[in-house]
């Protein structure tokens, strides 16, 4: 299977992953947003679970970086959508991840590379961190304390970006704190005030954290 180029509008596509097809979509800024150098690649929530690329939250995140000029890539997790293969518990969906990663990389050589991911998407996007070496990290809702999954010696880069609500009935938040208590390099973190997991009602207010604390982080700011 060869992979298409990357596309000049937002659209839907088929790559070649390790398992098989991945479904990915590419989201691009609107005509009359002045586009940035940056490409984030953003992880749904758990495929199990009915997670998928479509997630509202997940989309939102995109909306929000695609008001900032960043094109956004989601894709669907083998098992999900139109990507073969079974679901991996994080490792093989890893590789799922490096796939996309390495053909953004290949299509945008110019372009900063971020990586985020809600809920599992934000345990994946985590693990797969220090190979993938993003510039930048934002991780919504991170499972921490959820299942076996671990999420001991992780190397996130230095910009990067927690945010988690404290009424989330999922992921309980005060093991996220503790968990990111016991970190040298502690990353910037936003508590929402009565959110739940899935940000009901919380959308908006999700997209405006998310635009005001990564836009510090654009290339037209200098950094």
């Amino acid at each position: 299977m060869h992979n298409p180029p990357f596309p000049g509008q937002s659209a839907t596509l088929m790559l070649a992953g390790p398992a098989g097809p991945l479904e990915v979509a590419v989201d691009l800024p609107d005509a009359d947003v002045a586009p940035q150098p940056v490409v984030a690649v953003f992880c749904h929530p758990l495929s199990t679970e009915g997670g998928s690329m479509h997630n509202k939250v997940v989309t939102m995140a995109a909306r929000a970086l695609r008001d900032l000029g960043i094109t956004v890539v989601r894709f669907n997790f083998r098992s999900v959508g139109q990507s073969a293969g079974s679901f991996d518990n994080g490792q093989g969906e890893q590789q799922d991840l490096r796939a996309v990663v390495d053909w953004v990389r290949a299509q945008r050589p110019g372009h900063a590379l971020w990586l985020g991911g809600f809920s599992f998407g934000a345990y994946v996007a985590l693990r797969a961190a220090q190979a993938v070496q993003p510039a930048a990290l934002i991780s919504i809702a991170p499972p921490a304390g959820r299942r076996s999954w671990d999420f001991g010696d992780l190397q996130p880069p230095a910009r990067w970006l927690v945010i988690q609500g404290e009424a989330d009935e999922v992921v309980d938040p005060q093991a996220v704190y503790d968990w990111l208590a016991t970190l040298q390099q502690p990353p910037q973190l936003v508590r929402m005030p009565d959110t739940s997991h899935f940000f009901h009602r919380k959308l908006i207010d999700l997209r405006g954290v998310l635009q005001h604390e990564v836009r510090p982080w654009l290339p037209e700011n200098g950094t």
